[in-house]
């Protein structure tokens, strides 16, 4: 009987077509323009889960609004280390969007990203004063030192006049502003980098095609079988190189590539509704992303924020993120996934991230349970004159929390990012959430240096990535002349204000 089943041999396999394997594939095909690279997505387009622009918030996170990246500390201080890193990242991104620009790769800005204010809002004695802290520790520093305070009522009509609607002049309100923040709509931008992708010598992209299972041979290279879902196809893809960008989905592919550095990880999913606007005049009154302080409990992902968005040309209005729970990894995956991906080797980190975590499952709970009356009270603490007739609710993305081992053996669940690399550097995976999209070119370029790690070292690729990111190797928050000169150059290209 004969084996009908297609073999290929690349030098790179991406797995998933999102905003990681898309800035992967581009910044390694710069570097070396020969390099072989196949990707294979399970859905018929690129971009469909988390990078979609419906399913995450679109800001272009750069900490200047995002209170759960400046955690208040017990002596009532605040560390800015945290947001000056995902702002140092952010910068990254945008030069390397701009060098696309400049080169054509990717077509006009303006299909991706738009100038839109980043406001942090909070009201209450203790929370004014915690923005306040905030706000001095951070704009000491270069990389916020536009951001501006306000506790003025005129003042803050200004800034956001729709979010001020209703309110009395004696309220205790205060916001920070910083006008070079942005939106981005990372699905039309991650399919812009696929379509420049697909046109270049050795790229191979598959939709429709699902990743069933990963060895990794003797000599260190991998083994992919790989099923074609329209015609039932089976491949076997052999690479050198793997990367796992799946989104949810990375986690089960983890797994079933059976490695060590993939003992005790788990996933703890975490679904999203929006509140949308319907109204134009509404929509119209409001150009900023408005961000307040999450619940008692609640995951970062689920900080409310009301924000303006610009999705295919058109403004747009949305409010939340309410979370939700679902046992699915993925909003096109199985409720089975949750289960199926409990181990021998991740039970007892499982089940400790749960027992260590109460307050979230209470949180989470108390959210699916939320009647409309319910998300509209949440909505009219930022927008006290909002009439529920003029907003309808949303499905968002879904995310999955890692869970991973901590130091006494128990569970510790992590809200952000995550790679994971095996120790010859011949399989990479990410997993995690925000700010993912905002910071894949360090994330991306980082994971670079550690799998590709002799190449990144020569004079070719140093001088290339320089090419790609002008202050590659250097940080610009202890730089104030030269991040100036980078933000000026990147606000030209991208056209931004």
């Amino acid at each position: 009987m004969s084996d009908n089943t297609i073999r290929s041999n690349s030098e790179v396999v991406l797995i998933g077509a999102g905003i990681m394997s898309a800035t992967l594939g581009v910044i390694l095909k710069e570097l070396q323009p020969d390099i072989k690279i196949e990707i294979y997505e399970r859905l018929d387009v690129a971009a469909a889960e988390s990078s979609d622009a419906w399913n995450n918030a679109g800001t272009g996170h750069s900490a200047f609004c995002e209170l759960n990246y400046t955690p208040e500390k017990a002596d009532g201080s605040v560390d800015p280390k945290k947001a000056i890193s995902i702002a140092e990242a952010f910068e990254v991104s945008r030069q390397f969007w701009s060098y696309l620009v400049q080169q054509n790769k990717v077509p006009s800005p303006e299909n991706f990203i738009k100038s839109v204010p980043h406001m942090s809002f909070v009201w209450g004695d203790k929370n004014v004063k915690y923005l306040k802290t905030r706000f001095e520790a951070l704009q000491k520093n270069p990389l916020f030192a536009e951001m501006l305070f306000s506790s003025d009522f005129e003042q803050l009509k200004q800034w956001m006049p729709l979010v001020m609607e209703g309110r009395q002049p004696d309220e205790k309100l205060a916001a920070t502003t910083m006008a070079i923040g942005t939106d981005v709509n990372f699905g039309a931008l991650t399919r812009s980098m696929f379509n420049y992708l697909e046109k270049l010598d050795g790229v191979s992209l598959y939709f429709n095609h699902e990743v069933q299972k990963l060895k990794q041979r003797d000599d260190k290279s991998w083994r992919i079988k790989i099923t074609d879902l329209g015609s039932g196809q089976k491949r076997k893809a052999y690479t050198k190189f793997v990367f796992i960008g799946a989104g949810g989905g990375s986690l089960p592919l983890l797994e079933k590539a059976n490695v060590p550095e993939g003992d005790g990880y788990g996933g703890f999913p975490v679904s999203g509704q929006w509140l949308k606007c319907t109204n134009p005049e509404v929509i119209a009154k409001h150009q900023a992303k408005v961000y307040g302080k999450a619940s008692v409990g609640a995951p970062p992902m689920s900080v409310p924020h009301i924000d303006t968005r610009v999705i295919d040309g058109e403004k747009a209005l949305l409010f939340g993120p309410f979370a939700g729970f679902s046992t699915r990894f993925l909003k096109n995956g199985s409720y089975l996934d949750l289960p199926l991906s409990i181990k021998a080797n991740n039970l007892i980190p499982m089940l400790s991230a749960g027992f260590n975590n109460i307050p979230l499952t209470k949180y989470l709970i108390e959210q699916v349970r939320q009647s409309p009356k319910d998300r509209i009270k949440a909505l009219r603490e930022y927008l006290p004159s909002a009439r529920s007739k003029d907003w309808v609710l949303e499905k968002a993305g879904q995310r999955v929390q890692v869970i991973k081992k901590g130091e006494n053996g128990g569970g510790v669940l992590e809200f952000g990012t995550e790679v994971i690399n095996t120790h010859d550097g011949t399989l990479a995976v990410l997993l995690g959430a925000s700010p993912g999209a905002s910071t894949a070119v360090s994330i991306m370029v980082d994971l670079i240096g550690r799998c590709f790690s002799d190449q990144i070292k020569t004079p070719e690729w140093e001088a290339k990535l320089k090419n790609m990111i002008p202050s590659y190797g250097q940080t610009l928050n202890d730089k104030p002349e030269l991040l100036t000169e980078i933000r000026k150059q990147t606000s030209e290209v991208l056209k931004l204000k």
